[in-house]
């Protein structure tokens, strides 16, 4: 068993103060003689015990400081007994007793910054919405984050977007970064380097394009949803939004879409010399055929036809109105889907897809070879102006939902009808951008008159 004998030092101070030192006996062979750190007037020590004085303040005084040398007696002997007798020296009991008299202070851990970004994330995270309307809010989020680099790098270098505290001074001054950003490609590369405009391409990453009315009030309504949704969650009650004066609605050309006839030319053409574009070409001629985005044709498979029609559910409407579009297959789009079915490059799909890019480019391709080259009035999304283009140069996959639903729409004039196989909700306002009222029924309806 330890023990601690009590000793006082040879020096004193000379008012009589000394330093109590401490010898440790584990065993004859292992004695550790410390300094306590503890001082006593010496009068007041004899023989290892303390001798209290008649005055209280000073006798509680030394009753303090006899608690103390006894704690840490204990401690001492109690760490002697537990330790291996091999492990004890000098300088292991001296660091054990500095970690008994003066514990590390844990300090509280400090909760990192929840920041705009952060919050943003977690929109993304738990709104249920759909993969295309989350592409569109990273889209956002990206032009966001080198806004608030282009700030930076013009002098406020600790500038951070904030929750509470970005305001309609902010938002329009976020416009006008979104429209002149095309500019700042060459001026600001480490921007663009470290937050991309375009996070597809393999190569290069391209310089961000001019944004127009509608791309701005597109990525200005997805902000809006989500200060709307904040304000619900009681995380601010900032609405950066309430007195923007800027564009608030989205301006579209007449919608322009290829006749039945235009649409046969093309899939009656030969292209047999170029199996890969002909392949394109039906791809694009069974979309014209029942009217869905691109995104829905390439999820499809051949288990997505069922009793003769093919059934989806859009993806860009999944997450907030989830619905099931069926649209039954006619002779056409039937032998389209014979033509393909069971080939090996297919991988599971309804047909040999492509990328999106390389489809748009295919059909702009395959346009010209057959001929459809008809000028169309469009609105240059940029600037805004009417421009006369050949179809050709413009032709997309999203013709062919158009050419679909104007189409169908010419025959029935019924647009709740035509809605429920393009997947358009009942009175949808999108929906009158996908048909034209054309001279025909512009005739029949001047005809009621007579």
């Amino acid at each position: 068993m330890a023990t601690v004998k009590r000793t006082l030092s040879t020096k004193s101070t000379p008012t009589g103060i000394v330093e109590i030192h401490l010898r440790i006996s584990v065993s004859r062979g292992c004695i550790i003689r410390l300094k306590s750190g503890l001082y006593i007037d010496r009068k007041r020590f004899n023989d290892g015990k303390f001798i209290m004085p008649r005055d209280p303040a000073e006798k509680k005084q030394l009753r303090d400081l006899e608690d103390k040398l006894e704690d840490m007696e204990k401690f001492l002997i109690r760490l002697c007994e537990d330790t291996p007798q091999e492990k004890l020296n000098k300088d292991f009991v001296l660091n054990q007793l500095e970690l008994y008299l003066n514990p590390p202070v844990e300090e509280t851990p400090v909760a990192p910054e929840v920041t705009f970004f952060d919050i943003f994330e977690d929109y993304i995270t738990k709104k249920n919405i759909s993969e295309w309307r989350i592409r569109h809010l990273r889209v956002l989020k990206r032009a966001l984050m080198r806004y608030e680099l282009y700030i930076r790098a013009n002098g406020n270098k600790r500038y951070k977007i904030k929750l509470d505290e970005f305001t309609v001074d902010d938002v329009n001054d976020f416009e006008k970064f979104l429209r002149n950003e095309h500019k700042f490609y060459k001026k600001y590369p480490k921007i663009y380097e470290a937050v991309p405009a375009d996070t597809h391409s393999q190569r290069k990453k391209p310089k961000p394009h001019p944004k127009g009315d509608n791309t701005i009030v597109g990525l200005f309504g997805l902000m809006r949803a989500f200060y709307r949704w904040c304000r619900d969650q009681e995380l601010t009650t900032n609405d950066p939004f309430a007195k923007y004066n800027g564009t608030t609605t989205e301006v579209y050309g007449t919608p322009y879409y290829i006749s039945l006839e235009e649409r046969d030319q093309i899939a009656d053409y030969d292209l047999s010399a170029n199996p890969s574009l002909e392949a394109q070409r039906d791809i694009f001629i069974f979309q014209c055929l029942i009217g869905c985005r691109v995104s829905d044709l390439m999820a499809m498979t051949p288990e997505s036809i069922i009793n003769g029609a093919i059934e989806y559910m859009p993806q860009k409407t999944k997450g907030e109105r989830p619905q099931v579009v069926r649209v039954p297959l006619n002779a056409r789009a039937k032998a389209l889907v014979e033509k393909y079915a069971g080939r090996d490059d297919l991988k599971g799909k309804l047909f040999p897809f492509i990328s999106s890019q390389k489809y748009n480019v295919a059909i702009k391709k395959f346009f010209t070879i057959c001929g459809v080259t008809r000028m169309v009035t469009v609105l240059n999304p940029t600037t805004g102006a009417e421009e006369k283009r050949p179809l050709n140069e413009i032709a997309s996959s999203h013709l062919a939902r158009r050419t679909f639903i104007g189409n169908l729409y010419k025959k029935v004039k019924d647009p709740n009808l035509v809605g429920s196989l393009s997947g358009h909700k009942e009175g949808s306002k999108a929906f009158a951008r996908y048909r034209d009222i054309d001279e025909d029924m512009k005739k029949e309806l001047v005809n009621l008159l007579d």
